[in-house]
């Protein structure tokens, strides 16, 4: 089910996201806006132009609250809505300048955040009649992580580990250094008691390593849907079983089995393409 509601932590990270936006296109100024005059008022209004799910009111609004407060925006939409082709998104009143400066920055946050929603709603819509769940990972775009995380959780999918600080996940590198799996999970549960100690596995031998180890979560990379139909009888115990690697929206149904808790997949925050928005000003 989509989770509308925005963590505190992505709150708190909206002001800078787009204060960096903002800086990176005005610089010195939008000398292009200087065309109009500087008290002529206008409105716009934004529509989609193809089916989509939208997420990113929360980064429009500031975009135009840190322009002008003034400005007035009416959604015609909710966070998460699904709409057809040429839908109106919402409505914009205030200095014209404004609107215009804003404009591009305000429709990138929402292009590109309505993009990750809607394909995550695709991704959760194929595993809707089972208990696995989709997970995202941290292939997201650079400045955009919990932004696009938020997006995922809107479209109807979950989140894996925010970053390298909320959970272990142990992968070949880590266990070559560490001297072996069950080293390593031992060092982590050392570190850090509390955290989610997850393993990343290439084989059946490694598997059943993590498994001894008592890992939180074992994730097979790289199995194959026929690899996954033969783990069925294996006793798992408490530990739960994620399937990640080369999972697309083709193949995700593949590796739905009653031996998988979860299915990770960066392409729901790397292989997504910009929602078409238009802004045309009314007056």
């Amino acid at each position: 089910m989509a989770n509308n509601t925005l963590p505190h932590e992505t709150a708190a990270d909206i002001a800078q996201c787009v204060a960096r936006a903002l800086q990176e296109d005005i610089g010195q100024g939008d000398i292009t806006a200087m065309l109009i005059p500087a008290d002529k008022n206008a409105q716009g209004l934004v529509i989609c132009r193809e089916k989509a799910v939208i997420c990113g009111r929360p980064w429009v609004d500031e975009v135009f609250r840190q322009l002008d407060p003034n400005t007035s925006i009416e959604w015609h939409i909710e966070e998460g809505d699904e709409v057809s082709p040429n839908q109106r998104l919402f409505s914009l009143n205030g200095n014209a300048r404004v609107l215009l400066t804003g404009e591009r920055s305000a429709l990138n946050f929402l292009q590109t955040l309505s993009a990750t929603a809607t394909l995550a709603r695709q991704y959760a819509a194929l595993a809707i009649n089972s208990d696995v769940r989709i997970l995202d990972t941290r292939k997201t775009i650079p400045g955009l992580r919990l932004a696009q995380k938020y997006a995922v959780s809107v479209g109807g999918c979950d989140n894996h580990r925010l970053g390298l600080h909320d959970a272990f996940l142990i992968k070949e590198n880590h266990i070559a250094a560490c001297g072996g799996i069950g080293q390593a999970v031992a060092q982590a549960r050392h570190i850090a008691s509390d955290k989610t100690i997850e393993v990343e596995v290439e084989s059946l031998d490694e598997l059943y390593q993590a498994l001894a180890a008592k890992a939180d979560i074992v994730m097979l990379d790289n199995f194959s849907p026929d690899d996954i139909a033969q783990l069925a009888e294996v006793d798992f115990g408490e530990t739960k079983i994620e399937v990640s690697g080369n999972i697309t929206e083709e193949t995700v149904q593949q590796y739905i089995s009653s031996a998988v808790n979860f299915i990770s997949s960066g392409s729901l925050t790397k292989h997504i393409r910009a929602v078409d928005l238009s802004m045309r000003l009314i007056n």
